[in-house]
């Protein structure tokens, strides 16, 4: 907890001015008001103090160091409440009362509090079959933390740790606090591929890829986080209080390379791995893939496994190039130079040795800027990558650039004002280089399951390599920008180790439905979510829709799994004992009689083949208060929807209770599939099921 032992709870961060200075101050004496203590009936001066350290690590983690929090706080509340006065600047101020929200879904969840999230960060290693697993970067701010605000945990939770090639003091210093375990295994890697250098040889982040994905997911309070300069702000990971265990992995996904995109969950390693996790009560999370966006390209299927997909945010950043002739152009750069000096502009044809590596190409052949423009087919793709000199990327304005340089046969003379300002824009879009479904192992399972922000997300970076991985690029940075859904995937843990920590009896499947059903649909503007390409958008782009931190914790009613349900399923989908136990690693004994993969309690609903009438049934669990909730569906066109009982009324916490869906193909379409939803509601939840129907062939 970011108090330690010693807060009830953490209301609002509610600051008042204790006193009013004149006009032209700068500064002003603020209480930060924490809510109260749990001191046992004897306080001692240890306990107090360890209030005081948390309260200066608290404003060290806004003003940037202890020694500026001490000099700022003039009074310690250490024993009846929990909070402390100090002088800050208005800015300072607001920054505080704004982070944590009365509805916070961090501050409801002591901002994920001891609990462990590790993480196998993915990516493509030698070959299309090999997963390369990336670590966090220890020593980097996100990865830190005061010995005052976590206890050391208890010794199973530590596990081993591989620090061969770190400082010799890393174990004592680092590993009992936040980052209580990271090991590396390369030896079945090395077999495969041959001798490996020593980087394979450590735990440690050689790409970044690791870091950034670790600290989304847990990373602590960073201010003045940026990339270059840009996008600056406190830099903070989905559970920031939680601990985390980093592994470095290599090893390959399917035993057999003829299944294309998937492989069966009896060969599936992650599969496999991930079952006997959800065994012990583990959530895993995967991401969707970046093969697409053809049908069919979604990856990590199981429908144990929560599959997260990859949307844009509202943020943008934003740099122009102008013309003479005042037309501006162009977004989405990672640099910060401003000039209002006129510069010549060419086309790349007129320019020498520019190649692949086209930045450096550009200024090696002495260009100050460059604009790029996505081909046709990257469409609308707008990636912030961190060049290596001043430039953006052209959309819509690109052609009518083109024609002009084209027109006066020269250079035309052009204002390059880079600087790299962030803007909000309207509006959630999936990018192209993403996934999509539907589910080519299990049809029936509707994937991804939820999407959240994954394109030009800003995290922590590991300064071991520069932020493009180039041999020519000598740059470092702490912080930089990645796109993909390695990125989407850690928000999703983070919001889930929040889950966990505030409910720690739930398994992984209500976790799981908390997450999915509170998911939106619509973008900021209220309209339906689009891709890249400024289509209308499915539930195959976005299962669930985009995730709602704040709602999934609370989320009234959950479709919840034991792992016998997934066991049923597996029988269900017609395979063996054998190889049930191969994914499970226990005995099957028998499947249920008359099973019907309609009837899987997964919180959505997709029926293939639909012939005239066709009965659903779902059960929802109580997690919220008594109370009764009222359905509503909207069916796809062709078809009819009826829910029965309507209403269900529950009585207690942890009741269940069952309802049927029926579905009646009215008249035939021109669409394969076809999409609705249903929705369950009380006075202040909305529990949302995506529907995805299929009507067999006349």
């Amino acid at each position: 907890m970011l108090f330690g032992k010693f807060s009830i709870f953490l209301t609002l961060f509610i600051l008042f001015a204790v006193f009013q200075e004149p006009a032209l101050a700068i500064k002003k004496s603020y209480i930060v008001y924490l809510g109260g203590h749990s001191h046992g009936p004897e306080v001692t001066a240890a306990d107090l103090r360890r209030v005081t350290d948390s309260h200066t690590q608290l404003l060290a983690s806004f003003l940037g160091s202890e020694e500026k929090a001490n000099e700022a706080i003039i009074y310690n509340y250490k024993r009846h409440i929990n909070g402390f006065a100090a002088v800050l600047e208005e800015e300072e101020a607001a920054e505080i009362a704004s982070v944590i929200h009365q509805s916070s879904a961090w501050k409801k969840a002591r901002f994920g509090e001891d609990t462990i999230i590790a993480n196998l960060d993915t990516v493509f290693g030698l070959n299309q079959r090999a997963l390369v697993a990336k670590d966090m970067d220890p020593f980097h701010q996100s990865g830190k933390e005061s010995v005052s605000l976590m206890t050391r945990p208890d010794p199973f939770a530590i596990g081993r740790c591989a620090w061969s090639s770190w400082m010799p003091f890393a174990l004592d210093v680092v590993t009992p606090r936040k980052l209580i375990g990271a090991r590396y295994f390369n030896k079945g890697f090395q077999a495969y591929s041959g001798k490996l250098n020593s980087s394979y040889n450590t735990p440690r982040d050689t790409d970044g890829h690791g870091s950034h994905t670790l600290s989304t997911a847990a990373g602590n309070f960073v201010p003045g986080a940026s990339v270059f300069g840009v996008g600056n702000g406190t830099a903070k990971g989905g559970s920031p209080r939680a601990r985390v265990a980093a592994y470095k992995q290599y090893k390959m996904c399917c035993v057999s390379v003829s299944f294309g995109l998937g492989c069966p969950y009896s060969m599936d390693g992650l599969a496999i791995a991930a079952f006997h996790a959800v065994k012990k009560g583990v959530v895993v999370v995967a991401s969707a893939g970046n093969s697409g966006p053809f049908p069919g390209s979604v990856s990590n299927v199981a429908p144990w496994i929560i599959t997260v997909g990859a949307s844009t945010i509202d943020r943008q950043f934003e740099a122009n190039v102008q013309l003479k002739n005042g037309d501006p152009s162009g977004h989405e750069p990672l640099c910060t130079i401003t000039s209002q000096k006129l510069y010549p502009l060419i086309s790349a044809e007129h320019a020498k040795l520019t190649i692949v590596e086209k930045g450096q190409e550009a200024y090696r052949a002495g260009a100050a800027g460059m604009i790029l423009c996505n081909d046709e087919e990257s469409g609308n793709e707008i990636i912030a990558d961190p060049h290596i000199l001043p430039a953006l990327i052209s959309i819509s304005q690109m052609d009518a650039l083109s024609l002009t340089i084209s027109r006066l046969h020269q250079s035309t003379r052009v204002n390059h004002d880079s600087y790299g300002r962030v803007w909000h824009k309207a509006g959630s879009i999936y990018g192209v280089f993403l996934f999509q479904g539907p589910n080519t192992i299990t049809p029936e399972i509707l994937k991804p399951d939820i999407t959240a922000p994954g394109v030009n997300i800003i995290a922590a970076y590991s300064e071991g390599v520069s932020p493009t991985g180039a041999a020519f690029d000598v740059r470092k940075t702490p912080f930089n920008t990645e796109s993909g859904t390695s990125m989407s995937c850690p928000h999703v843990s983070g919001v889930a180790g929040l889950i966990k920590t505030l409910h720690p009896d739930w398994s992984p499947a209500a976790i799981r439905s908390a997450i999915m059903t509170t998911a939106r649909i619509r973008d900021n503007t209220v309209n339906p979510m689009r891709n890249a390409d400024y289509q209308a958008a499915t539930p195959f782009a976005y299962g669930s829709g985009h995730i709602r931190p704040n709602r999934a914790l609370d989320p009234g009613l959950v479709y919840d799994l034991s792992v016998n349900d997934y066991l049923d399923f597996l029988c269900g989908i017609g395979y063996s004992q054998t190889q049930i136990s191969q994914v499970a690693g226990i005995h099957y004994h028998k499947c249920p009689e008359n099973y019907s993969m309609l009837n899987f309690n997964n919180p959505s609903i997709t029926v293939l083949e639909v012939r005239g009438t066709v009965n659903v049934t779902r059960t929802v669990k109580l997690v919220g208060k008594p109370g009764i909730y009222a359905s509503r569906v909207r069916a796809p066109i062709g078809y009819s929807l009826a829910v029965e009982p309507r209403v269900l009324q529950f009585e207690k916490t942890g009741e269940e209770k069952s309802f049927k869906l029926i579905i009646t193909v009215k008249r035939a379409t021109s669409t394969e599939y076809g999409f609705g939803e249903l929705l369950w509601s009380d006075s202040s939840h909305y529990v949302r099921s995506p529907i995805v129907l299929s009507a067999a062939d006349p």
